[in-house]
């Protein structure tokens, strides 16, 4: 398939002016993706650069067989899995609302900040493929073939795992509720 990116395709022939074009046009991505997979800032940034490190390495393997952000999606995800498992973190995440860039509305009151803290305790609940769908789709805004595309998955699936999220959000905020 042809790479219809033009700043990627630079990129990959080494241009490195491309390269930091393209590391600056994606870096919020990755950093945002990567707080929504950890919940801590500090593991985000390493997490990041990380991903920036590796994406110079392997850049000439991106055949555009998706889009370039569904590539990117699948490299952060592996580089916040492996580093998950490295540093084996335990400690109690304490950020919660920032994880979805949650702005309680001052209107709202309290109760919805309760709620939205409730949800994304839930969320990190959730097995990890289920809790990877909601976090592309409901969070990154992908639709169900991007999500499928960057975890090497069918759209039926990515389906499947959002229906199983809501039902296990359902039961979660039910016993939250109690």
């Amino acid at each position: 398939m042809r790479i219809k990116e033009p700043l990627v395709k630079r990129a990959q022939l080494g241009d490195r002016d491309a390269f930091a074009a393209l590391l600056e046009q994606n870096y919020d991505r990755i950093y945002r993706f990567a707080y929504r997979w950890c919940g801590h800032a500090q593991d985000a940034e390493e997490i990041t650069q990380e991903v920036c490190i590796k994406l110079g390495r392997v850049m000439g393997s991106f055949r555009g067989e998706s889009a370039f952000s569904s590539w990117l999606y699948r490299i952060t995800l592996n580089v916040a899995k492996d580093y998950m498992r490295r540093s084996r973190h335990t400690r109690e995440r304490t950020d919660h609302e920032e994880v979805l860039e949650y702005q309680p509305d001052q209107r709202a009151g309290p109760e919805r900040a309760l709620i939205s803290r409730l949800i994304l305790l839930c969320i990190e609940q959730l097995p990890e493929g289920i809790r990877e769908t909601v976090l592309l789709v409901h969070a990154e805004g992908l639709n169900h073939r991007q999500a499928g595309e960057t975890l090497a998955c069918a759209e039926g699936t990515i389906s499947w795992r959002l229906s199983e999220a809501r039902k296990a959000l359902t039961i979660c905020l039910d016993k939250g509720a109690s």
